[in-house]
């Protein structure tokens, strides 16, 4: 078994000594932080025989069929694509699992993230098993935005904030997996992580700085005319879509703040500042906030999973965005 995060060695002491396990809880916090981690410790403890001290054993037959996916008694329900719902007849199959016996004579233990991936049936379906769970049944409940989730979802379950990590911890554990990387990298994974720290080693697995880097350099191009935006369309065509309509959304949301403000301290990440500030004071605002809305609406259609024609879909970003400088 994996050890505890350091940012989340508290909440485990807490949860891990309970004599007596509530029915349900609900970890909520911001992606990247380790609460799936979390959960899959809490679910090998519950189902552990012989539990040492805080922690599972890793040695009885409980842990062994953990470790293989093959216990009977736990359950893990998720979206079956990412970002789609987790529908009400998914639900219905885990209201069957919970109201079996378990096998091994022990607790049943379920498993569900995200939370707020489920539909309304969905949610309302899982209801009856958060007020009477069958026999020695526990829910782990796994959100990242915890106001998506119907108010009976969550008055049924203890909830339970996770521990955001500093950026010194932060820093510290991503140096411990990532000790290849310089610490400039690793903090520049972080910032485009947003500061969780899961995140960024995630980022890191997809090579997300040289895809940065070489967006970044395209852009560059695009506002020297050294590149047109159809010939960028297609040399970005194994560029992740979110990826690039995220990184797209934070620059229109810095060129607005720095028209607001002027404060330097506020570009963001030192690759674009240069270009954000001279859009900020080249760029009508009505232009960069009508940018803005188009790239929301879009980032919505690219979430779900809407068919839409990728190098098209580019190219008219890449037009709109290198016509910001100009009149409105």
């Amino acid at each position: 078994m994996a050890d505890v995060l350091p940012w989340q060695a508290a909440l485990w002491q807490q949860l891990a000594g309970r004599q007596q396990h509530a029915h349900a809880y609900l970890l909520h916090g911001p992606g990247g932080i380790g609460k799936r981690l979390l959960a899959e410790q809490l679910m090998a403890l519950l189902l552990c025989q012989r539990p040492s001290g805080n922690a599972a054993c890793g040695q009885c037959k409980a842990c062994q069929l953990l470790a293989a996916h093959t216990h009977p008694d736990h359950y893990v329900l998720e979206p079956e694509e990412a970002d789609k719902a987790i529908r009400v007849d998914q639900v219905r199959d885990l209201v069957g699992f919970v109201t079996q016996t378990a096998q091994l004579g022990g607790r049943k233990v379920v498993l569900l993230e995200p939370a707020e991936a489920m539909n309304l049936n969905a949610a309302n379906a899982l209801l009856k098993s958060l007020e009477e769970p069958s026999g020695d049944t526990v829910l782990l409940l796994i959100s990242h935005q915890p106001s998506r989730l119907l108010p009976t979802i969550k008055s049924r379950c203890v909830q339970q904030a996770c521990p955001l990590p500093g950026r010194q911890q932060s820093l510290d554990w991503l140096a411990g997996q990532l000790p290849e990387l310089d610490q400039v990298l690793r903090e520049q994974l972080l910032a485009l992580a947003a500061g969780s720290p899961l995140a960024a080693l995630k980022l890191h697995e997809q090579k997300v700085l040289e895809l940065r880097a070489l967006v970044v350099d395209g852009v560059k191009k695009l506002h020297k005319q050294q590149q047109s935006a159809s010939q960028l369309a297609e040399g970005w065509n194994a560029l992740p879509l979110i990826l690039l309509f995220d990184w797209f959304c934070e620059w229109a949301h810095l060129i607005l703040r720095y028209q607001m403000t002027s404060d330097e301290a506020a570009l963001g990440a030192a690759d674009m500042q240069k270009v954000v500030q001279y859009l900020a004071q080249k760029a009508p605002r009505q232009k960069v906030l009508g940018m803005q809305d188009w790239l929301l609406e879009h980032r919505q259609k690219v979430l779900g999973k809407a068919n839409l024609n990728r190098v098209l879909l580019l190219e008219a970003l890449l037009v709109q965005w290198a016509s910001l400088p100009g009149k409105g």
